[in-house]
């Protein structure tokens, strides 16, 4: 976009007599650079066009001229642009060099999305990848031009320093700033079925021969993730482990006359400030639920919610960030796994005589907590169809 208004201009200067029209999809011109589109559209000289391209060819006057053939997505009308030298605007797209060699299980590069750009949580750390403290910047990142890649390489550079320091004091740098905490394993009842060292977002694991993982800590960001992958409950953090969490079950208050209880685990990055807002804002949420907050809800263990049904819990509600292609879950693909972890809980709701739409999980960004009111009204409105868990007269509910 930019480098084409800037030709444009270019052309103007050179000869104010000729004409330059630019046929685009999207036009984008980040910050200042705005004021240079609207002065560029004030050029009379230059014909912008949101238009599709259907065919480029040979002028028919033999005169060396291009004919170029589009339609107007915005009037619907057709274009016809009989033009001197046709110039074909092409997008950045990053190639995929074998540069870093890291010693890394999950390959010697960095992670990258679908066209090659490292991958990130681009919107609340726009500079880290998922290799904790190698940080991209300029190109590298996202398109931009030389100007705006200075800037960037100042950033990258303030948080590299950032993290060696807190990595200095055994920290981590984000999301979880300044935590101190880290993964201990006992490795006597490890099973080596590798799910620790497959499912980390950001590689702290290694593994030997055996497939035992091998933890690297300063790679850890504290999300818990290979904690809730963990399937037999090895992994844990001295202030973040399964046993703190279900104890926390264990002490919700189950009414055993007709009200419901329904328990919400909420991911602390997005769906927990949400409910902050929601407060904020005056909402009205209904009282039957209780809120237990997580690190990150890739970090959730199915033993969670096997204790919370034991105890009488009538329904699940889970919260976490959206996740997909355009996702903004702070450790990549925490929600993603949670999902498919419930998905994996049907066997054990049948053997419990439990239906499966006792468990849900929302995707929720943290401006969306307008949404909570219904998201919760619904499900208990859902769980009161149902009715109560058969299992609540037998829970202690002290």
């Amino acid at each position: 976009c930019m480098t084409s208004l800037k030709q444009a201009a270019y052309l103007r200067e050179a000869d104010p007599s000729a004409r330059a029209y630019i046929l685009y999809k999207d036009m984008r011109t980040p910050g200042k650079y705005e004021r240079f589109y609207k002065k560029m559209q004030d050029d009379d000289g230059l014909f912008m066009t949101r238009a599709e391209i259907r065919d480029v060819a040979p002028g028919g006057d033999g005169d060396g001229t291009v004919t170029v053939s589009a339609t107007n997505t915005l009037l619907g009308e057709d274009v016809r642009i009989k033009a001197d030298l046709v110039v074909l605007a092409a997008g950045i797209e990053p190639n995929a060099p074998e540069a870093l060699h890291l010693q890394y299980r999950q390959g010697p590069d960095l992670p990258s999305l679908n066209y090659g750009f490292p991958d990130s949580h681009f919107i609340c750390f726009p500079y880290e990848t998922r290799r904790t403290g190698i940080y991209a910047a300029g190109a590298v990142r996202h398109p931009m031009d030389a100007a705006f890649a200075e800037i960037d390489a100042g950033g990258a550079a303030l948080k590299a320093i950032q993290c060696a320091e807190l990595a200095a004091k055994g920290m981590s740098a984000h999301p979880r700033s300044g935590d101190t905490s880290y993964p201990e394993i006992a490795f006597e009842r490890c099973t080596q079925c590798k799910r620790c060292t497959e499912e980390c977002p950001y590689g702290m694991y290694d593994e030997d021969e055996k497939g035992t993982p091998l933890p690297n800590p300063l790679r850890c960001r504290r999300c818990g993730t290979c904690m809730g992958a963990c399937p037999v409950r090895i992994i844990s953090f001295k202030d973040y482990h399964v046993d703190m969490v279900s104890s926390m079950i264990r002490a919700v208050s189950v009414p055993l006359e007709e009200k419901l209880r329904v328990l919400v685990f909420a991911c602390e990055n997005d769906a927990l400030p949400a409910f902050d807002m929601a407060g904020l804002s005056r909402m009205r949420l209904d009282p039957s639920i209780r809120v237990i907050p997580l690190r990150c809800l890739g970090s959730i263990n199915l033993v969670w919610l096997s204790d919370a049904f034991s105890k009488g819990i009538d329904g699940i509600l889970m919260f976490g960030c959206p996740y997909g292609d355009d996702y903004q879950c702070h450790n990549m693909k925490g929600s993603e796994l949670a999902m498919e972890r419930s998905g994996k809980l049907g066997e054990t709701l049948g053997r419990m005589m439990l239906e499966p739409e006792r468990v849900r999980m929302e995707q929720l960004s943290i401006n969306e907590y307008h949404r909570l009111p219904k998201i919760i009204g619904d499900f208990v409105a859902r769980m009161e169809e149902l009715g109560p868990n058969p299992f609540k007269e037998f829970g202690d509910n002290g």
